[in-house]
């Protein structure tokens, strides 16, 4: 039984490979080679909540579990369980704070790569925080960028990332001082922070804009305002069985009377053909990203065995 350590994960896991990864577990979701089950969560006294989700590949033989722990005042530990699910050894436990970053980031890649117009080249990112880095990062590998806006409420924050990400990425990135700013001409859309109200205004999203909602998990949180769901064409989860639990922009709209959930697909099915996805280019769409710990096997497994 391997540890793989974050240093390891880092070194091994790029994005590219990533979306490619997580790319092929949508498909495999979509025909029944593999198998999520979402995320629960047992809540102590003190504040600390222990998280844990599960998955499977019929394909590869992998199984696996993604558990981590949170408190506000300490931190947070993540962990994945690999194990071969013919010999039932479990192959590794892997460090999983940067594994999670990047195939977090990767899902809104592939998502950004089949539901945004190929022609997408502006972006608007909400949130400067841990996991913006990645998010961007995965939508400059399937589109051209040619300029983002980033805003948070924090101009040191913002003022930061965009430095650091422009360098990085070698792409023109502008730190804004408004929510209606970084909107503006946007045909892609990012959120992803932890807001429990709206961070734009949905009335001012332009025609054809893809929308990445990676941020909100719980169903008292949002960050996607009842304009804009009423205004999408084509909304995607990655699971809806757990949106109905954890997408507060959804479930406060199914609410509200603004959406139904008979109108969702889940991105699987976009990815793998059995549903169509973006039809027109004035078409706007929008990606709930939950996380699937089968997204957490596919990678763990790929990292286990550059190791061997």
């Amino acid at each position: 039984m391997l540890h793989i350590t974050e240093e390891q994960v880092s070194e091994i896991l790029t994005m590219p490979t990533a979306i490619e990864l997580v790319e092929e577990t949508f498909r495999r979701l979509d025909n029944d080679r593999a198998e999520n089950h979402p995320r629960r969560r047992v809540v102590m006294q003190n504040g600390t909540l222990l998280h844990y989700m599960a998955g499977g590949d019929n394909q590869d033989g992998v199984v696996g579990a993604k558990v981590y722990a949170t408190n506000r005042k300490v931190g947070a530990r993540f962990i994945v369980l690999l194990f071969d699910a013919n010999a039932i050894e479990l192959l590794a436990v892997v460090d999983a704070n940067a594994l999670g970053q990047i195939r977090t980031g990767a899902a809104s890649g592939v998502a950004t790569r089949h539901l945004a117009n190929p022609g997408a080249s502006k972006l608007a990112l909400y949130g400067s925080g841990f996991q913006a880095e990645t998010q961007l990062e995965a939508v400059a590998a399937v589109r051209s960028l040619e300029s983002v806006a980033v805003y948070s409420r924090s101009a040191e924050k913002r003022e930061s990332f965009a430095s650091r990400m422009s360098e990085k990425l070698n792409i023109e990135i502008c730190a804004v001082s408004s929510p209606d700013e970084a909107l503006e001409g946007a045909d892609i859309v990012i959120t992803v922070t932890s807001a429990r109200e709206p961070v734009f205004r949905g009335e001012l999203l332009a025609a054809g804009a893809h929308i990445n909602a990676a941020g909100s998990n719980h169903a008292m949180r949002r960050e996607v305002d009842a304009t804009t769901i009423k205004r999408c064409d084509i909304v995607t989860a990655d699971s809806i069985e757990q949106a109905r639990m954890e997408a507060g922009d959804l479930i406060q709209a199914v609410d509200a009377g603004d959406f139904a959930w008979d109108r969702a697909i889940e991105l699987s099915a976009v990815v793998g053909g059995s549903a169509p996805g973006r039809t027109d280019s004035n078409q706007v769409t929008l990606f709930e990203s939950q996380g699937l710990a089968v997204e957490d096997v596919a990678v763990a497994r790929y990292i286990y065995l550059q190791l061997q």
